[in-house]
C-alpha cells in the first residue's frame, strides 16, 4: 500500500496533488514544491523531518537507470547496491534515472498540528531541536544579524501528522484546493509582485530591521502557540513568495549549508556567524534542523545538525563572499563537519576528500570508471570537487 511508480520527471507538486486525495503524502520533501523527483533523488534531499524520516533516498524501493555505457540497470537495496547507493546524492554523476518506485507516507489528514515558540539564544535552539526532535516535523528560524548574546535567537516550528479520528473532517482538508497557497497577500496585492517590494530592504540595514521585527513577534503573538496548518503551507514556506529569489538583485544568492556532529554544533556554529559579522557579510537567514546518518556513498548526513546560512551576492561583495566560505569551510571541516552537494558552490577536491574520506572518493571514482570511462556526464561541481577543476 502506498507504493508509487514515477517517471524522474515527475514534479513534488504533481506527486502531493496525484496522492493527497486518497490519504498520501511524500515521506520527505524540500523547502519548494517545484523540483522533480529525478533531481530530489540526485540530491538526496532532506525537509524538516530528518531525523525521523531520513532522506528521500531512504524511502526508494527500487529505481531504474541508464548508465553512460548504454546499460540500463535495476537498482535496490539488495540488487546492484553500490550503485543504489551511489546514484542516491550522486547530483547525476553515474547515470540517469528513468523509473522511481517510492513508498508514501500515509495520512489521516491534510493538516499538521504545529507549535511555535521563541528561543533568545542558539544554544537554546540547538537545546530545544534535541529535546523535541522525535516530533514528526521540527525546524528552527535564526537570527544571524544581531549580536552579543542575542545573536542567533530565533524561532522554532514542531509539527505532528494528526492520529486517524484527529481531525473532525478529514475528507475536506485532503482536498487539493484546501492545500492551495493563495495568490494575494493580505488578500490585497498579488504575491507575484513582493519580490519586487522585498528588493528595497535587501540590504544590512533593511534585513536587520526585519529580522528584529520577525523576532518581535516571535516572542508575542507568535510565542507558544499552538495551531493547525495545511501540508503544503508547513513544508513548502519557499513557495509563499513566487519569484522570491530576485529580491536579492541581479548578484542573486548563495545558501552556505553545513552539517556538524552534534557535540560540535554550539561552539562552532557560534563561531560561524561571528565570523560572519567580523566579515562584514551576516547571513540574511539562518536555518537549523535535527539531522540523522544514513548510508549513501556522497553523504552529507551527520548525527547532529545543520545550518543554511543565505548570503547576498553582488558586484561589490563577491570577493569577500569567496574568501568568507573559504574561512568557513575550514572551520566545517576542522570539527569533523560535512557538506550538502546540492548547495555548494565552493568546495574544492582537497575539501571533499576531507569530509567523504579517502577511501568513499576512491569507491565513487572506481564507480565513475567502471559505468562512465569516458566522463560522458560531467558537470561543473564534477570538475571541481573530484577532477581539480579539470575538464
Amino acid at each position: 500500500m502506498g507504493v508509487i511508480n514515477v517517471e524522474p520527471g515527475v514534479t513534488i507538486e504533481q506527486l502531493w496533488k496525484y496522492i493527497l486525495e486518497d490519504g498520501w503524502w511524500p515521506p520527505v520533501v524540500p523547502g519548494t514544491m517545484f523540483p522533480t523527483i529525478g533531481g530530489c533523488l540526485a540530491s538526496n534531499i532532506h525537509g524538516k523531518n530528518n531525523w525521523t524520516a531520513g532522506t528521500l533516498g531512504e524511502h526508494v524501493l527500487e529505481f531504474s537507470a541508464l548508465l553512460p555505457n548504454g546499460k540500463e540497470i535495476v537498482c535496490s537495496p539488495r540488487k546492484n547496491k553500490a550503485l543504489f547507493q551511489a546514484m542516491i546524492g550522486g547530483m547525476g554523476m553515474l547515470g540517469v534515472f528513468t523509473k522511481i518506485t517510492l513508498q508514501m507516507k500515509r495520512i489521516f489528514s491534510g493538516n499538521l498540528e504545529v507549535f511555535s515558540w521563541a528561543v533568545p539564544t542558539l544554544v537554546q535552539s540547538l537545546e530545544s531541536l534535541e529535546q523535541h526532535k522525535e516530533n514528526d516535523y521540527i525546524v528552527g528560524w535564526i537570527d544571524c544579524t544581531s549580536g552579543g548574546q542575542a545573536l542567533g535567537r530565533g524561532q522554532l516550528h514542531k509539527a505532528n501528522y494528526l492520529a486517524e479520528g484527529d481531525d473532525p473532517a478529514p475528507v475536506r482538508s485532503l482536498r487539493i484546493e484546501n492545500q492551495t497557497l493563495p495568490d494575494n497577500f493580505l488578500g490585497l496585492m498579488p504575491k507575484s509582485m513582493l519580490w519586487r517590494f522585498m528588493r528595497l530592504t535587501m540590504n544590512n540595514l533593511g534585513v536587520r530591521a526585519g529580522n528584529v521585527g520577525k523576532y518581535f513577534v516571535s516572542r508575542t503573538i507568535g510565542n507558544r502557540k499552538r495551531y493547525l496548518q495545511s501540508l503544503v503551507a508547513f513544508n513548502f514556506l519557499l513557495d509563499y513568495v513566487p519569484n522570491w529569489e530576485r529580491s536579492y538583485g541581479r548578484g542573486g544568492l548563495i545558501q552556505y549549508q553545513s552539517f556538524l556532529p552534534k557535540e560540535a554544533a554550539q561552539d562552532v556554529y557560534l563561531e560561524m556567524l561571528k565570523l560572519c559579522k567580523r566579515r562584514r557579510s551576516p547571513a540574511y537567514l539562518g536555518v537549523i534542523k535535527r539531522h540523522r546518518p544514513d548510508d549513501f556513498l556522497l553523504t552529507h548526513a551527520v548525527d547532529g545538525y545543520s545550518l543554511a546560512l543565505d548570503f547576498r551576492v553582488s558586484n561589490r561583495n563577491r570577493g569577500r563572499l569567496r574568501t568568507l566560505t573559504r574561512e568557513l569551510n575550514k572551520i566545517v571541516l576542522e570539527a569533523g563537519g560535512r557538506f550538502y552537494f546540492a548547495k555548494d558552490s565552493t568546495l574544492s577536491t582537497n575539501e571533499v576528500v576531507a569530509f567523504l574520506g579517502e577511501k568513499t572518493v576512491e569507491r565513487f571514482k572506481a564507480l565513475k570508471s567502471e559505468h562512465d570511462p569516458d566522463n560522458l556526464l560531467q558537470t561543473d561541481l564534477f570538475r571541481r570537487c573530484f577532477l581539480n577543476g579539470r575538464a
